[in-house]
């Protein structure tokens, strides 16, 4: 079987009251590296919106994060005449998980998340409409960045919010913490959990755990996740923790950096307590065609945030999807539409 023949049935999506799947959407299996049947869903937008898709936005979310928790913003791109297609990574959402225990946020190897995506793109390119835009958070930022810096050539415009280019250590230095993973790795601890901590999502609240100012928003994941407890992920691995070390240290070699020709914008959270902000500063000057902008007053989740720090996000969207594909195929019921999403 080839890449783009990949195995393909209807898989569900989940929904809750105020948080339910955008109609024109239909959810999907298909085959990733390995053979692990991984989770995407594909939506185009209503004729009503546009006479013919613009194009198709790639959504790809952060660690522990599934496609449900990404309803909001995909109506926001179905509302600006995009397709979009959004996948969960092997190990979360509805996709295989990668050890017995579905909670442990687990990760072997960088490649196999390229190779999922790759296979991803090849099974959906059919149906896709270009020009494409790729959208990643956390996690999903940097894959799609090693991604393109590995060569991927379908991708017209990234943005990033995010991007997982140096994780925060807390009080313990980077140095430490590589000396513990490489331990922990050589002593058969990699489906470990991090410092023995599970980190059971079950036991959020707003209060203590928020990636987001926006308590609404976060209920109405809180809500999401009761109701399909299969989408929860807990605490990282120690593999997973070694597997994102190496993803940030690859994007951020200079050389592959200025590989990319395309552009690409980061959205930096400017309180963000996961991530180093710094670090997207830094990888933004040394893209080929790279634009940094930070959201004052966010944490981590700047999809997530607030109206007034989200609508940043949603400018810059539209500014890279005007410069790649200019409105004019929308119909006039269109704008209204638009304005409002």
């Amino acid at each position: 079987m080839t890449r783009a023949a990949a195995y393909a049935a209807n898989a569900p999506l989940m929904g809750v009251p105020g948080a339910a799947a955008p109609p024109g959407g239909q959810g999907e299996w298909f085959r990733g590296a390995g053979g692990l049947r991984l989770r995407a869903a594909f939506w185009t937008p209503s004729a009503l919106v546009a006479a013919k898709p613009r194009g198709t936005v790639i959504v790809s979310p952060g660690r522990t994060e599934p496609i449900e928790k990404y309803f909001e913003v995909i109506g926001n791109f179905l509302a600006r005449g995009f397709c979009v297609l959004a996948h969960d990574w092997r190990g979360q959402g509805l996709s295989a998980r990668l050890l017995p225990d579905r909670l442990k946020g687990h990760a072997r190897a960088v490649e196999e998340f390229l190779d999922d995506h790759a296979r991803l793109l090849d099974a959906f390119e059919s149906r896709a409409p270009k020009p494409w835009i790729s959208v990643g958070h956390s996690m999903g930022g940097v894959l799609n960045l090693l991604s393109l810096e590995a060569g991927e050539s379908r991708i017209a415009g990234a943005l990033l919010s995010s991007p997982m280019l140096r994780v925060k250590t807390g009080k313990r230095s980077m140095w430490s913490v590589k000396l513990a993973v490489r331990w922990n790795l050589r002593h058969g601890k990699g489906g470990d959990y991090v410092l023995d901590d599970p980190d059971d999502p079950f036991d959020h609240t707003f209060e203590k755990d928020a990636l987001t100012s926006d308590e609404t928003r976060y209920e109405l994941w809180r809500q999401q996740l009761y109701a399909c407890p299969h989408l929860a992920v807990g605490g990282p691995t120690w593999g997973w923790l070694a597997f994102a070390i190496d993803a940030g240290e690859r994007a951020l070699k200079p050389k592959a950096l200025k590989s990319v020709r395309i552009p690409v914008s980061i959205v930096q959270s400017a309180e963000d307590d996961r991530v180093w902000k710094q670090s997207a500063k830094w990888a933004a000057r040394r893209l080929g065609r790279g634009r940094y902008v930070e959201v004052a007053g966010a944490r981590h989740e700047v999809i997530m945030e607030a109206d007034d720090m989200r609508a940043v996000f949603l400018e810059e969207f539209d500014a890279m999807a005007d410069y790649i594909s200019p409105q004019q195929d929308l119909s006039p019921v269109a704008t209204s539409v638009s304005e409002v999403a």
